[in-house]
């Protein structure tokens, strides 16, 4: 069953304040996280939650290389909000995280869906 969009940002735990410091491929990025009081993480790498894109090898080469040339667009060197899923780690190690940009507008977007908004990366449960 493939995932849906997300809703809006709910009120509950496991929010950050981040920094994007550099995007590896089109679901995976490194962060500063701010945990408050003057702490922060540095270096952390997430993986984007309920999303894949194409990889940077073999056969969708050409697509991978797109899809993480529009994911640096979006957030690298932005300060964005991070949603963790339940502070778990995937098979490699990474956060699950929900990426949220404030707009000028007031409106927070959701990098993950904008990701398969533009075609660069479809819905999956992972």
């Amino acid at each position: 069953m493939p995932a849906t969009p997300s809703a809006p940002v709910p009120a509950a735990l496991f929010h950050y304040r981040a920094f994007v410091t550099g995007v590896y491929d089109g679901d995976t990025c490194t962060v500063d996280i701010d945990l408050g009081l003057g702490i922060w993480v540095r270096g952390e790498k997430l993986r984007l939650h309920r999303i894949n894109t194409p990889e940077l090898r073999g056969a969708d080469e050409v697509r991978g290389k797109a899809a993480r040339d529009h994911l640096k667009s979006l957030v690298e060197g932005k300060a964005a909000l991070l949603q963790t899923i339940k502070d778990r780690r995937e098979k490699y190690g990474r956060y699950l995280a929900e990426i949220w940009l404030e707009q000028p507008n007031a409106i927070l977007l959701n990098v993950n869906d904008a990701m398969v908004g533009a075609g660069h990366a479809r819905y999956q449960e992972y």
